[in-house]
């Protein structure tokens, strides 16, 4: 017979009363000779649902009972019924047992999925009067917490206790026949006693002495209803214009200023004005000077005349403005909101909805007042003065005076809200037209710009330095075939381009021979939709000051891949890796590192589709026996977006991980992605690790022209072992383009000495030469050019000399060995986004694949999905309910305090150079997908 589990043993154990087996199941795992959770549940069709102590319960075995309870069972935990351990012992008549469960504080409260408690399902008429005594006793417990947050002020406690299925009786009282509402307003609990008001506590109830809550209230802090008008002439120091004079006028907890006395009485050309909600000042031993620090953290300098008694002067100044400080405070803050919105107009839009929802109340209120007033006059003229005694007459008086001042200030508050409504509308307005107007003058200046850049183009001498071809990249709508990018370079160069290479001593490619046929799908189930009829500068001028992390693009602008899968492109080139790895020169493994760390972008060119934003939680994982490595990554992190990825050989010969934080800048005309973080790769067999940051991409032509992408900037690889380092330089496009793609950079050793040079495009290939040969082709070449810029204009083309086809567009200098040349992406890489072989690749869902990868994995989301079979409404509606359940699942998480876990990732130190970096925990490649969340 085949040996049970362990928890299937204990479950055994528990129905059958065998405590000595249960013993030594517990001792076994207390000396971790294995692992068992007391409170598992069955799983066959016997015990279904049931933990061993419901068994334990049901059959009566009281001593095995005690045991799980001493070692710490869930007394509580419902089966898939919802019955309790309660409710079996109930149900079964087990008095001791009952006895012992109450004992150990067991919910006789608890209802199961038939709605009843464990009293409802006994016979037994004893068991019954024990539940229900436990009962009165649990439900006095709760109401002695609910006395107790009413007097502390605990609001979250009397929240929980109010939204119980059961909650304790709101208008229980203690011994002195206090309700909760009464506790709540003898302590100044304004919050507490207003959500038992709204909970349905009665205003009613009077305790032993005999007063209502109202009697308990604690006096609150009386603040005057106005505060006096406070004005006259201060000088105000700004940045730009010095001391200047102005008139200055304090009214109703606002400071404004002018520059002139007349403008203030007419409220005209105001110059300047403050709240003063949580001010305060600063004095200096200088009779004259007082300085302002307003909320904002703006700090504003004044001082008096130094004529007329300045002291007295700004004496009177600071007990004004103390005064109109704390009237501004007491009515005016209100507190912050914790939700992020997304724009000023949204504020707006609920300020005003908030403004009209104010203005019921107050008229009701309006309203109720009138209605006093008309009471009280009908009862002055029909009963006789003399049936009144005088005291009730004064209290009548005083009831009408304090009602017409009340009807007085509310109707002064409706018109200070309706002039403020006022104000707002047109300043939004204007707000809004002068945005139009800035976005059609910015997009009527880059077309200008554009136009101005084509006649350059058109004007340029054919004997220019720069070939057309590498001009008509960046700025027109030529294709390039010369950029193409494709996954064939993982297979090895032919010998003829070696030849053509013209050097015995170049880094040959490692040829890779598979041992098994890998078919992987050389196109998209659809071709992607044109964007022609579509232009990003729509959406972009209505985001004009908001991140652009937080700005939600169309999906046609999208392509069918996660950021996650397009990180992943990375290993494109692994080769390289795998040669570093068989090189025993240190020097020849940088060069080989370099070509990696350069190759790694390649497949950006031409993609001006954006990748999907990684949801939290999201991630995805690549297998290539074929290329010899294993790949995840998961989005560890939304705001700021941090994408974590872990690659290492199948062999382990290589680990290469790090985390990527793409940082945007909108610059008007083109978009900067600048990828924060470190990339490392490590080399066991060597003992070496290298770290180096991606250069930072740019996307042009947002507003109008063909887009198009450049890198630019330096990167820096290490080799933290032997300190050679490598240096290149991205080259940026230039005013004329002759620097396009371009690549160019030194290998040098610890003492900074350069050992070789390396150049190149990042879109087609990277050699390596000596740095002499480097440095005199580099200064022949701008002799070359300022030749050709004095020649005359007249010269025909075919005199020019054109390139030789193995060096395309990169002059090749004698004696260069090439380190990384790229291939020409398939023939309908136009039609599938631009997409490289192995992009085209990346999002393939087999069918081994289902069930194997995690719930998570970017080939199962829908909106990508969609995109990639031609749906392009199905995609907007996918990509809509996932931002949306995103933002659901997030404000969940704030209001219940709960952290966001990341999965496979954690952060940490790098050990190679001693920054916070997203590790790898380990764990995922036992395909053990346990409490993953579900973001799909």
């Amino acid at each position: 017979m085949e040996e049970l589990e362990p928890e299937e043993q204990l479950l055994r154990h528990a129905r059958n009363g065998d405590l000595p087996g249960i013993q030594k199941l517990l001792e076994s795992t207390i000396k971790d000779e294995m692992q068992i959770n007391i409170n598992c549940k069955g799983k066959s069709k016997s015990n279904l649902g049931w933990t061993p102590l419901h068994l334990a319960c049901y059959f009566g075995h009281k001593d095995v009972v005690e045991e799980l309870l001493k070692v710490g069972a869930d007394v509580n935990l419902p089966n898939n019924i919802g019955d309790t351990p309660l409710h079996k012992a109930a149900f079964t008549g087990r008095k001791e047992v009952v006895m012992l469960l109450l004992h150990y504080d067991a919910c006789a409260t608890v209802i199961n999925g038939t709605a009843q408690i464990p009293k409802d399902v006994t016979q037994n008429a004893e068991i019954r009067s024990m539940l229900e005594a436990a009962e009165r006793t649990e439900e006095r417990k709760m109401e002695e917490k609910l006395l107790e947050s009413a007097r502390e002020g605990d609001l979250s406690t009397l929240i929980q206790l109010l939204g119980r299925t059961k909650p304790p009786d709101i208008n229980c009282t203690d011994l002195l026949g206090n309700t909760p509402l009464h506790c709540a307003a003898y302590r100044g609990q304004k919050q507490c006693a207003l959500k038992l008001l709204r909970s349905g506590a009665s205003p009613n109830i009077k305790n032993k002495n005999g007063c209502l809550y109202l009697s308990h209230l604690c006096p609150l802090q009386v603040m005057t209803r106005h505060v006096k008008k406070h004005e006259g002439q201060l000088w105000k120091s700004s940045r730009f214009f010095g001391w200047r004079s102005y008139w200055v006028v304090l009214q109703d907890g606002v400071l404004s200023w002018y520059s002139k006395q007349s403008d203030a009485a007419a409220n005209v050309r105001r110059q300047g004005c403050k709240s003063l909600t949580h001010s305060n000042c600063l004095v200096t031993k200088d009779n004259c000077f007082f300085t302002l620090k307003c909320f904002d953290d703006s700090v504003h300098h004044f001082k008096v005349s130094p004529k007329n008694d300045p002291e007295t002067m700004r004496k009177a100044w600071l007990d004004a403005l103390e005064e109109h400080t704390a009237y501004s405070t007491h009515y005016c803050s209100q507190e912050q909101g914790s939700e992020e919105e997304d724009s000023f107009t949204v504020l707006f839009v609920d300020f005003l909805r908030a403004l009209k929802t104010l203005n019921n109340p107050l008229n009701f209120k309006l309203a109720s007042v009138y209605l006093l007033n008309q009471i009280l006059l009908l009862l002055h003229f029909t009963l006789p003065p003399s049936g009144f005694p005088s005291t009730i007459v004064q209290k009548i008086q005083e009831i009408c005076e304090l009602s017409s001042e009340t009807s007085s200030n509310l109707n002064v508050c409706l018109g200070l809200f309706s002039k403020q409504e006022v104000v707002r509308s047109v300043k939004l307005e204007q707000e809004v037209e002068k945005n139009k107007i800035l976005s059609e003058a910015l997009q009527t200046l880059a077309t200008e710009h554009h136009e101005l850049e084509q006649s350059v183009v058109k004007g340029s001498s054919p004997r220019s330095a720069l070939s057309e071809d590498e001009f008509h990249d960046a700025v027109s709508e030529s294709d390039s075939e010369l950029s193409l990018s494709g996954f064939e370079t993982v297979v090895s160069q032919s010998e003829e381009e070696d030849e053509d290479e013209g050097s015995s001593k170049s880094v040959h490619h490692v040829s890779v021979t598979l041992m098994c046929v890998c078919y992987f799908r050389t196109s998209l189930p659809a071709p992607m939709f044109s964007r022609n009829d579509f232009s990003i500068w729509s959406i972009l001028r209505n985001c004009i000051g908001m991140e652009l992390s937080k700005i939600t693009m169309p999906v046609i602008f999208n392509e069918p891949l996660s950021f996650l899968q397009r990180l992943t492109e990375y290993m494109e080139h692994t080769y390289l890796i795998h040669q570093a790895n068989a090189s025993s020169d240190s020097i020849e493994r940088m060069k080989c590192v370099a070509a990696f760390a350069v190759s790694a972008v390649a497949s950006q060119w031409e993609r001006t589709g954006k990748p999907f934003n990684p949801l939290l939680g999201e991630t995805y994982e690549l297998v290539r026996d074929d290329l010899g490595f294993r790949l995840i990554s998961e989005q560890v992190s939304h705001h700021p977006p941090v994408s974590a990825f872990h690659a290492e050989g199948l062999k382990q010969d290589f680990v290469f991980h790090g985390s990527i934080y793409p940082k945007l800048k909108f610059w008007g005309k083109s978009v900067e992605a600048e990828p924060k973080g470190i990339i490392t790769l490590e080399l066991p067999k060597h003992n070496e690790a290298y770290t180096w940051t991606n250069p930072t991409c740019c996307v042009h032509n947002i507003i109008v022209g063909q887009l198009w992408i450049e890198q630019y900037g330096n990167v820096e690889v290490i080799n933290h072992r032997t300190g050679e380092k490598c240096c290149l330089n991205f080259k940026p496009c230039g005013l004329f383009g002759k620097e396009l793609h371009k690549v160019e950079g030194y290998i040098l050793d610890k003492s900074k000495k350069k050992l070789c040079a390396l150049y190149g495009k990042w879109t087609e290939c990277l050699y390596v030469v000596d740095p002499a040969a480097f440095e005199a082709h580099k200064k022949n070449d701008k002799k070359g050019t300022e030749e050709k810029k004095g020649s005359k204009a007249g010269c025909s083309e075919d005199q020019q000399e054109a390139p030789s086809a193995a060096s395309d567009t990169v002059d090749v200098i004698p004696g260069s060995q090439l380190l990384w040349r790229i291939a020409p992406r398939p023939a309908n890489s136009a039609q599938m986004y631009s997409f490289t072989s192995f992009a085209m690749q990346l999002n393939e869902l087999r069918k081994e694949m289902e069930g194997a990868i995690p719930q998570t994995d970017c080939r199962l989301r829908p909106d990508i999905r969609a995109m990639e079979n031609g749906d392009i409404d199905l995609a907007s509606e996918e990509k809509k309910r996932l931002e949306e359940k995103q933002r659901a699942a997030r404000k969940n998480r704030s209001k219940s305090d709960e952290e966001w876990k990341t999965r496979w990732f954690q952060q940490g130190q790098n050990p190679h150079t001693n920054t916070q970096d997203w590790l790898c925990t380990g764990g995922y490649w036992d395909r053990k997908y346990s409490q993953l969340p579900d973001i799909y």
